[in-house]
């Protein structure tokens, strides 16, 4: 597979006060073999640290560019990312990775061959690199739990946000992440979920592990209702109403009623009867097929 076989990918990297993280993810990013042809966008989303400063400053890589926008939060970033993408081909990526060669051309390789849709990597803790994710599924809480290792690709319930590959046509057949999320939380999850549910498949390259710093507290300010607002907007938009119920009963650190006034105020009705009659399953389909018990 050479640079002139590939087609372009476009590596999205949303910021928001990383510190030193940006340079030393783009660095490594840089170093790293390929051959395959990408660009990079960096969204700083209202970033306070000067972190992406350094992206103004000559000598301009031709291969970067910088989008700044004023705290328009973690999926709208990246959609903002995507619509300023050439590529034919997405990456999403955290702004604190280290990359090994030829984890593009791995990865990219099930997407040629039509083997998934979406792909994440194997993702493993840069202060302890022996313990590695193989994306990830849901508990009885909607929480997130990481995957074994599976020794072959194989499907996943959930690509972790960190990093994933997906096609430019896949994602915008389903509507990108979601346009009315807040500030943090529940992108990645929901993504997937309307990926499933609406027909592609999401898989896991083992062979490819990523490095990835795991924070013990965001560099900005995420507040519960922000997480519960974009938590049950998901399900208003793609569970049943028993789900939508159970749902609710996980807000525990807000009212619910007031969260759930919010989500119906800003279109999430509208946008459950769009999906329902684009999507190919229904949430018991997706639960059942990776057994999460909710």
């Amino acid at each position: 597979m050479s640079v002139q076989q590939t087609p372009l990918v476009s590596i999205i990297i949303p910021v928001k006060n990383e510190g030193d993280n940006v340079r030393s993810t783009i660095t490594s990013l840089f170093n790293s073999r390929t051959n395959v042809a990408y660009e990079v966008i960096v969204v700083d989303d209202a970033s306070t640290d000067h972190c992406c400063h350094f992206l103004t400053q000559p000598p301009h890589s031709p291969q970067i560019t910088l989008v700044t926008t004023e705290g328009i939060g973690a999926a709208a970033a990246r959609n903002l990312g995507a619509d300023k993408a050439r590529g034919s081909y997405f990456i999403f990526c955290d702004a604190h990775l280290t990359f090994e060669n030829f984890w593009i051309d791995r990865m990219m390789e099930l997407i040629l061959t039509k083997k998934a849709d979406g792909v994440a990597p194997g993702i493993a803790s840069m202060t302890e690199p022996h313990k590695i994710g193989y994306g990830q599924s849901l508990d009885q809480r909607l929480g997130v739990k990481w995957n074994p290792n599976p020794h072959k690709p194989s499907p996943v319930a959930i690509l972790p946000g960190g990093c994933f590959l997906v096609s430019k046509e896949v994602f915008q057949k389903v509507g990108g992440f979601d346009r009315g999320f807040r500030v943090w939380g529940f992108e990645d999850i929901e993504f997937s979920i309307k990926m499933w549910l609406f027909g592609y498949t999401c898989m896991v390259q083992p062979s490819v592990k990523i490095l990835h710093l795991f924070r013990q507290s965001h560099p900005y300010t995420v507040v519960h209702e922000h997480v519960y607002y974009n938590m049950l907007r998901m399900a208003y938009s793609h569970f049943s109403e028993s789900r939508i119920a159970a749902t609710k009963k996980l807000i525990v650190y807000a009212k619910a009623s007031e969260i759930d006034d919010d989500v119906l105020t800003h279109g999430a009705a509208a946008q459950r009867i769009r999906y329902l009659a684009q999507r190919k399953f229904d949430d018991s389909w997706f639960f059942q097929r990776f057994h999460i018990p909710f």
